[in-house]
């Protein structure tokens, strides 16, 4: 009983927290919350497992990316853009408008990209743990971030600009 109890005090305090971070990288509030739901199943199919994960935050983060990759990469580019990338945005519940802008300009990079800027600069993870959780070399993760920086940069500035004139209206 002390399992469930401890596993429901971790979604209560870090459930909305995951969804967001989901959303950043996703772009699609359903599939962040289907990805962190079917993380705490998979920590409830194996709690003795789960208990000795030594930060159980990061290890429901990690499945959540993992189920997420894996449907970005089963449904495939052009489903996931017609399906995700193509919906109109639209106000999201307990997030604030300029997260939901974040997200809107994050869509438009590559999913590798848009990953490693929100572990970086949304979860606030150093380089070297976004290399582990990824599996890639410190090297790429850096890349991905300077070339998605570079990208996004635009990007929200046009949404600076467009808060800006909505202002002075």
């Amino acid at each position: 009983m002390a399992e469930q109890d401890s596993l429901r005090d971790l979604y209560d305090g870090c459930y909305r927290r995951l969804v967001g971070q989901l959303y950043s990288i996703c772009g699609s509030l359903g599939e962040a919350e289907d990805a962190v739901q079917e993380a705490f199943v998979r920590a409830v199919e194996k709690p003795r497992r789960f208990a000795q994960v030594d930060n159980p935050e990061a290890w429901l983060r990690t499945v959540a990316l993992n189920v997420v990759r894996s449907r970005f990469r089963r449904a495939g580019r052009h489903q996931w853009l017609v399906t995700n990338a193509m919906a109109p945005a639209g106000p999201v519940p307990g997030m604030s408008p300029d997260h939901v802008a974040l997200v809107e300009a994050l869509r438009q990079l590559p999913y590798e990209q848009r990953e490693a800027i929100t572990l970086h600069h949304i979860v606030d993870l150093p380089v070297r743990e976004i290399a582990v959780q990824l599996d890639v070399p410190e090297g790429t993760v850096k890349a991905r971030l300077t070339r998605g920086r570079a990208r996004l940069a635009p990007l929200v500035r046009e949404f600076a600009d467009d808060i800006q004139e909505a202002d002075h209206v």
